[in-house]
């Protein structure tokens, strides 16, 4: 039951972002937007109930108000309301951005999906040597920068230091604006230097990301069970004892047999 609430959960989620997409779009019937108007409200008072209950089901509620995905709920749920108690002509294109908050619960897909722990693992182990290279790209772009700027100066576009570097950034991630570009043959060749260095760039985090998760295969599954005692959450599919007081995780089922 659990698991088939979280895919509802999922479905839910994903439909109020896209009601949200589509009500951005100028020009649809009145009809497209009552319907939209009307989901989103079923949508919210559904999360309503499941922000309530994850409340009061835990014996510490602060720590779930004031955690991450407990600020996602709130912020997500909380500008519809808003719309509706606060009339008025100089607060609607106020409650109206505030209503674009409810983007935000594309970000609780993760709390959902087992393999969105094992990818945060794999993205905290490699943070260390993710610094560490892009510290290194950054100096690469200070001082391919600084060549640029000596090589092409004002009159080709490049008029001061920090101009270059981010020319240089730019071509770095083969992004490519085309707003400056070097006109000297010499300036030509260190631009073609670093455009071939670029690919390379590229490809380097993804694969210490990519050798991260690929170590992790044995990874435990964790599911979004949280304890009723302290609210720890992420426990494993077959734990029996919440994992940070002990408390027994199915107390309630027991006490029914």
């Amino acid at each position: 039951m659990g698991k088939f609430f979280d895919v509802i959960l999922l479905i839910l989620i994903l439909l109020s972002v896209l009601f949200v997409m589509i009500e951005s779009v100028k020009g649809l019937s009145e009809t497209t937007y009552n319907i939209l108007y009307i989901g989103e409200w079923v949508i919210t008072i559904f999360f309503t109930f499941e922000y309530i209950a994850r409340i009061l089901t835990v014996k510490k509620p602060t720590n779930y108000i004031f955690s991450f995905y407990g600020i996602i709920d709130f912020l997500s749920t909380i500008p519809l309301y808003l719309s509706f108690i606060l009339v008025g002509s100089n607060v609607l294109i106020t409650v109206r951005a505030l209503r674009l908050l409810r983007v935000f619960r594309i970000l609780k897909i993760t709390r959902y999906i087992g393999e969105a722990n094992k990818l945060k693992k794999a993205l905290n182990d490699s943070r260390p040597k993710i610094l560490v290279f892009l510290f290194a790209v950054l100096i690469v772009a200070v001082i391919s920068g600084t060549l640029m700027y000596l090589i092409e100066g004002e009159e080709s576009g490049f008029n001061s230091i920090p101009v270059s570097v981010y020319w240089c950034i730019v071509t770095l991630t083969t992004v490519g604006f085309g707003d400056i570009a070097p006109v000297t043959p010499l300036g030509q060749f260190l631009a073609t230097v670093i455009m071939i260095l670029g690919y390379g760039i590229i490809a380097v985090p993804t694969g210490i990301v990519s050798a991260e998760y690929a170590a992790k295969k044995d990874y435990v599954h964790v599911n979004t069970q949280s304890c009723r005692n302290c609210g720890a959450q992420r426990h494993r599919d077959d734990a029996k004892f919440c994992h940070k007081c002990g408390e027994d995780l199915h107390v309630e089922n027991t006490k029914e047999s």
